[in-house]
């Protein structure tokens, strides 16, 4: 896909009322070949436009002014482009727990959770967090999560987790406030609750923090898996991941994780893990699938506002 493609497709499907900033800021690079040009110096993984934006924000850079964005980015191309290089989005969104709990709670519990691309871990915590489902309020610490849910009940209860790691090339810490800042660039400009939700969220993995391993999903994998404790029900799973992973590595990641022991959720673009005869997602904006062990359930919004439950 070119890089205008690129841009026009996350303005409509993915900030499209969401985020009119990145929406018109979107439209905007996709229209403007000098940034096309800057851009095609990196990666072409390293191009993608949250991760475009949430550099310059990290910088210092505008996001809400085009033609500021424009002269700010080509003035600081070669520090944008080496961060680019080193950097992933590691968009570690608290709210994506919301669409976990409605599949965590109906497996057996106590529950060893696993992350893969684990960022910071904080989707390890979705039983210190409380969510409101409609009307339906479950929990009474932490950040409320809220999430619409159709096409199911809300769940009833909250999982009990006794073990919590997380696998990802680059662990960012909650104590690091390096890491934090650039985990407040990636969220999208308006999103002042994903901010509070971030900073609550943090303070609880910092108070009681995850195992975190540097390391490689295929590679590092079964070590970690084997370290979860006996009479656990031990929960592999990773949310918007795979879509950074080459094709090749993902497919060596799919083989492997169905020969763990335990079960594997996966929230993913249908794209990233295909599915057939899937039904028409909610609208045109981009949804996830929700699957438990490779069956689909549902869709979900990317940052877990929203879960279309239509499995049996």
């Amino acid at each position: 896909m070119s890089t205008a493609a690129t841009y026009t497709e996350f303005a409509t499907r993915e900030a499209y009322g969401v985020s009119p900033t990145y929406e018109r800021l979107s439209r905007a690079v996709a229209a403007n070949p000098a940034i096309h040009e800057l851009l095609e110096t990196v990666p072409e993984a390293k191009r993608q436009p949250n991760l475009l934006f949430g550099v310059v924000r990290l910088l210092g850079g505008p996001v809400d002014d085009p033609a500021g964005f424009h002269d700010f980015t080509v003035a600081h191309w070669n520090e944008i482009a080496a961060n680019l290089r080193v950097r992933a989005t590691q968009t570690n969104e608290p709210g994506r727990c919301a669409v976990l709990l409605p599949v965590l709670a109906k497996l057996p519990q106590p529950l060893a959770l696993l992350e893969v691309g684990a960022s910071a871990g904080l989707g390890l915590y979705p039983d210190r967090y409380s969510y409101r489902y409609g009307d339906r309020l479950l929990g009474t610490a932490g950040p409320v999560l809220e999430c619409e849910l159709t096409g199911t009940e809300p769940p009833a209860r909250l999982p009990e987790v006794v073990w919590r790691a997380g696998l990802d090339l680059n662990p960012l810490r909650v104590t690091d406030p390096d890491d934090v800042g650039w985990l407040d660039a990636l969220i999208w400009p308006e999103h002042e609750h994903r901010r509070e939700r971030l900073r609550a969220a943090a303070a609880i993995a910092a108070a009681d923090p995850p195992t975190l391993i540097r390391g490689d999903l295929v590679e590092d994998l079964p070590a970690l898996a084997a370290q979860a404790p006996a009479g656990a029900t031990l929960v592999i799973f990773h949310t918007s991941v795979l879509y950074q992973v080459p094709e090749p590595r993902r497919q060596a990641f799919e083989a492997l994780v169905r020969t763990l022991p335990g079960h594997r959720i996966s929230v993913e673009a249908p794209g990233v893990v295909p599915f057939d005869g899937l039904p028409p997602a909610p609208d045109d904006t981009l949804h996830n699938v929700v699957a438990l062990d490779g069956v689909p359930l549902a869709w979900a919004r990317g940052h877990g506002q929203a879960m279309s439950w239509f499995a049996d």
